[in-house]
């Protein structure tokens, strides 16, 4: 499978532009789309979807224009949009259960094996019966997670999944998606957390602003901020003129300052030592130095 993003923008009422001519090819896999609140992730997950139109451009499914087989791109489909909703009247069971027969599983046996085993994947099973509106913000997450997944989708698009797991349940989810993550199927995962990236996927996208700035790996990324990122041990003075220069990412209290790591330039008065950097330094580092080169135009 192919997904093909071309020339998409999608502009609201008032001139706003939530997607601004993005190009982008995505095939088979795990693909990462990571960039800050706002950037226009969810935009354009809900017009892959096809919830929403673009203002201009197409989106191309193995290339057929999705607009002109929606109902066939729905039955392919696995997606867990950010602000998911719930049947308040429904088990936990019978949601997965009604999620699974409006995917075209029509027998009632299979149904009932996959709902117990997404359940249990989710670590939900002992919670199969409870209304889904009493869950914890945390396992209505899971449930989320599980009715995505449900019917073995061949495209799935998970729009901020994490939001709201705790460090044990994000691992669970992340190996869930790499166990899916086979030779015929297109995993889009969506979010602000690098984490997620890092530890699944193989391609990635970054948006800001409605832009595509980065399409690549996230090795490649990361070489990008090779010998740009610093640890320093420095004072409460030197701290505060520091984080007025660069992008600092964890400071740490030590004796009367603070051992700190930054990236970008080193400033020549600071006696730091380079760090090898991972997905989160290049992150910040590409992130500010786009952000800097816009500003100068």
């Amino acid at each position: 499978m192919k997904i093909e993003i071309k020339n998409l923008t999608k502009t609201y009422t008032g001139g706003f532009k939530a997607l601004d001519n993005v190009d982008l090819t995505i095939t088979d896999g795990m693909f990462g789309l990571l960039g800050p609140n706002g950037a226009g992730k969810s935009t354009l997950m809900r017009i892959l979807v096809t919830l929403m139109q673009p203002t201009e451009g197409q989106v191309l499914v193995d290339g057929k224009e999705i607009s002109s087989f929606r109902k066939e791109m729905r039955k392919m489909l696995g997606y867990l949009p950010q602000d998911f909703r719930f049947f308040s009247k429904l088990r936990s069971w019978e949601f997965l259960d009604y999620a699974a027969r409006l995917a075209g599983m029509n027998s009632k046996r299979e149904r009932g094996e996959r709902v117990e085993e997404m359940l249990e994947s989710v670590g939900l099973y002992e919670f199969r019966n409870r209304m889904a509106n009493k869950l914890s913000g945390g396992m209505k997450r899971r449930l989320g997670i599980a009715q995505a997944l449900i019917a073995r989708p061949s495209l799935i698009i998970v729009d901020e999944p994490t939001t709201g797991l705790d460090p044990e349940e994000r691992i669970r989810f992340r190996n869930l998606l790499s166990d899916m993550g086979h030779s015929d199927t297109i995993i889009i995962l969506s979010t602000h957390i690098v984490g997620d990236i890092s530890s699944t996927c193989n391609q990635m996208a970054l948006l800001n602003e409605g832009s595509l700035i980065y399409n690549g790996t996230p090795d490649h990324l990361v070489e990008l901020a090779d010998g740009y990122v610093w640890r320093a041990e420095i004072s409460q003075a030197e701290y505060e003129s520091l984080k007025s220069e660069v992008p600092i990412i964890s400071t740490i209290p030590s004796g009367g300052g603070w051992e700190v790591q930054f990236v970008g330039e080193k400033p020549d008065r600071i006696d730091a030592v380079r760090v090898d950097p991972n997905l989160e330094h290049a992150y910040v580092h590409y992130m500010d130095n786009k952000l800097e080169h816009w500003n100068l135009k």
